[in-house]
């Protein structure tokens, strides 16, 4: 089974190839680029592995939450390269991709969503799968949602730009904090691949973005 994952949901762009469970990976810091890196990382990929599109299985793709700019990226970028070679598509959580890499059995996934906000989602694993404790949702960190019992890894960029609030929040159920992990392409092709072979894909034309916010010009006294 051969899968082209794509990410542009954050600040950096990746691209990877799951290859029969191998993986190759490319990552840059794009910034505000993706749309000129992005389709010339993902021919380097599939030429560096000698495949092209058709010879792929399907195509998956960092679904959201993130930044609204690189979900549409990523999500046409993936629409485009499925539709011309007839592959499925798979949308992938950022937050569930975040989970996988952060390892452990528990992850509280929080990333900055700017105003004073954070998208936020909880996990477990379960076999070789993320049970879903809070699915992802848009809050103010002092009001994420409660954990369970138990100890819990905190990743993402909401723990850099909110740490100590994130900190009162889940005062004791903290383990480890990774500030710096972001959502990464590789994680996405592996959820992806255990996807496929359950049958869980789309067609091109039904993919789409997990925007959670759907009202970014207002203040946050006007969206709530």
């Amino acid at each position: 089974m051969k899968i082209l994952a794509l990410d542009t949901s954050t600040e950096h762009c990746s691209v990877a190839l799951w290859s029969d469970g191998a993986l190759d990976a490319r990552e840059t810091r794009a910034g505000q680029s993706h749309s000129e890196m992005l389709l010339a990382m993902v021919d380097e990929l599939l030429a560096r592995n000698r495949l092209r599109a058709d010879g792929l299985d399907a195509v998956a793709f960092g679904a959201g939450p993130g930044s609204f700019t690189g979900l549409r990226i990523a999500c046409g970028v993936a629409q485009g390269l499925a539709l011309g070679a007839g592959l499925p598509v798979v949308g992938v959580s950022t937050l569930v991709a975040m989970a996988q890499a952060a390892g452990g059995e528990r992850a509280v996934c929080c990333l900055d969503a700017r105003m004073g906000e954070i998208y936020h989602g909880a996990y477990e694993r379960a076999g070789e799968e993320w049970r879903t404790v809070h699915e992802p949702s848009l809050c103010a960190p002092e009001a994420a949602p409660q954990l369970p019992a138990g100890m819990w890894t905190g990743c993402g960029s909401g723990f850099a730009a909110h740490g100590a609030a994130l900190a009162r929040r889940y005062a004791g159920r903290l383990a480890a904090v990774i500030p710096k992990a972001y959502p990464h392409a590789r994680e996405i092709a592996q959820i992806a691949a255990r996807a496929v072979a359950q049958g869980r894909t789309v067609a091109p034309g039904q993919a789409a973005p997990v925007y959670i916010r759907d009202k970014v010009a207002l203040r946050s006294d006007e969206r709530r």
